[in-house]
Order: structure tokens, then sequence, then C-alpha cells
């Protein structure tokens, strides 16, 4: 699976770490701080679909002081761009090997960066040792059956945030808003790469796998909420869902046209997601 560019991963950083659900994510610190107390070793956490690295950057100072990360991506050029970005994120850099150890905020981070087909691999991935599976903003593209296998396949907690829920609302309405919504979630279950994707249905789906095998599954809603005080990513957000609705041909050039000039402009904008905490049955 690749498309997604840095720069538009940059953009979305700052809403995406103010969105995560804090209980929820507290939750996971205090299993891994846990972890770290009662075993004396460094935590270990494996991030599917990792991008340019946001998700170890919201996560990696509330953690333990040793950590080691594995960043899985599929585009060599997204973890060349996560290797850079943390690089430029660190307080210092220890070693820039085939290991990247960093210090930040007093913690010692260790990331290994892996290209693995995920929609090949997923089982031998999560067969490699991990306290906590993540990732960000990543079930929503994959199809239902991949879903099953992962879910299948787990055995250690789970924890993901800003797994898209179908929801928007762009202030002020517009009279396109639900043709244009309607289009997107049509877009949204096409193929991104691992099967027609489960699209808004990826955490209802996630939570009754998990369940039927034993798992602790909590729910914490994680919406963006953005303004023009982001005017760039409002701009991108509403450009690129205008793109993906022409793909479709489910709205008529002219509706479309209008509600992306409406959209640009945007005083704000709310999208639902879904943060997901799974813990195994003990």
């Amino acid at each position: 699976m690749t498309g997604f560019s840095a720069q538009w991963l940059a953009l979305r950083e700052p809403a995406d770490h103010r969105a995560r659900d804090r209980a929820l994510q507290n939750k996971v610190c205090e299993q891994l701080a846990n972890v770290a107390r009662t075993e004396q070793r460094a935590v270990r956490l494996i991030d599917l679909g990792c991008g340019s690295g946001s998700n170890l950057r919201a996560l990696a100072t509330s953690l333990p002081e040793q950590q080691h990360w594995t960043l899985v991506d599929y585009d060599p050029l997204l973890l060349a761009a996560a290797r850079a970005a943390l690089i430029a994120w660190a307080d210092q850099v220890i070693s820039d090997q085939t290991i990247l150890s960093l210090r930040k905020s007093g913690k010692t981070i260790d990331v290994e960066f892996a290209q693995v087909d995920l929609a090949r691999d997923i089982e031998r991935v999560l067969a490699w040792p991990a306290d906590v599976i993540t990732a960000a903003a990543f079930f929503d593209l994959v199809a239902e059956t991949w879903l099953v296998r992962f879910c299948q396949a787990l055995r250690t907690t789970l924890y993901t945030v800003l797994t898209y829920d179908g929801s928007e609302q762009w202030l002020p309405a517009h009279h396109a808003d639900d043709a244009m919504l309607k289009a997107f979630h049509a877009h949204q279950k096409t193929d991104k790469g691992f099967g027609v994707a489960a699209g808004p249905d990826a955490s209802a789906i996630m939570k009754r796998e998990l369940a039927a095998r034993g798992f602790q599954v909590t729910l914490a809603p994680s919406p963006w909420q953005i303004d023009q005080a982001e005017a760039a990513f409002i701009q991108a957000l509403a450009t690129g869902s205008a793109a993906a609705v022409r793909e479709t041909g489910l709205l008529n050039a002219q509706d479309l046209d209008q509600w992306l000039a409406a959209r640009v402009t945007a005083q704000h904008c709310t999208v639902g997601h879904w943060d997901i905490l799974a813990t195994p049955a003990r």
C-alpha cells in the first residue's frame, strides 16, 4: 500500500496528536510501565503502516525510559522520511546505524525500520517480539478478510488510533455535504492494496473479531477538530476529499466544484475516528 505523501502526513500530525483519547493512551502507558518495572527491560512496540513515524512521536515521551520500536511500512520513501523526521525530532542521536538510537525527553528510543508487505506478511510481523502492536490511521484502509486474519494472528495488546468512523461535519453547511460524504464512503471502500477496504466499518469488525477471541476491547472517540488556524490542512483535506469523490463519478462536476470552492475556506471541520485498546485474556 502506497500513496500517502510525507507532506500530507506532516500536515495532519498536529490534529492527529490532539485527537487521541488520553484515557486510553494512559492505560497503554501504564501497562508498558508495569512491563518495564517487572521485567527490567526495554518495552517493545511494533508500529504497522508507520508512515513518517508520527505514532512514535506521539507516544514515546510518555512511555518508560527504555524503548524499542519496529516501524513497519511498505513504502521505502516513507521509511526514509520517518528516519529523517525522528532524527530531527530527537534531543540527541546516539547512533544512526541499522538501528537508530535516540534520546528524547530523558527516554532512550531504539528504532528499527522494516519494509514489509503487510497485505501478504501480517502473520510474520505479528510473530515478532512485542509488548504492544500499534498503528495510527491504518485499519480503515484494509479489507475485512485481512482484518479477520489480523485478529486471528494477534497474541498481544493492540493499541490503534484514528480509525475513520465515517462521520464528518463541515461548517458552514453546504447543500452538497451529504452527497459528498456518501460518495467519499464509496471511495473509501475501494481496494487500497489489501482488497476492498472496510472503511468506516473497520472498528466494528475489529471489536467483533477480537471480542470473539477473548480480548477485552475498549473503543474511545478521537475526532479531528480543525479550523482556520490550520488553513493548509483544511485545504489539503478538502482537495483530497474532492479528488477521491471525482474518481467515483457519483457527484456531478458542478456540485463537486462548488463544494470544493466552499470547503477550502471552511471555518471548521470535524472528522470522526475511533481509538481502540484490546488486551488478550490472561
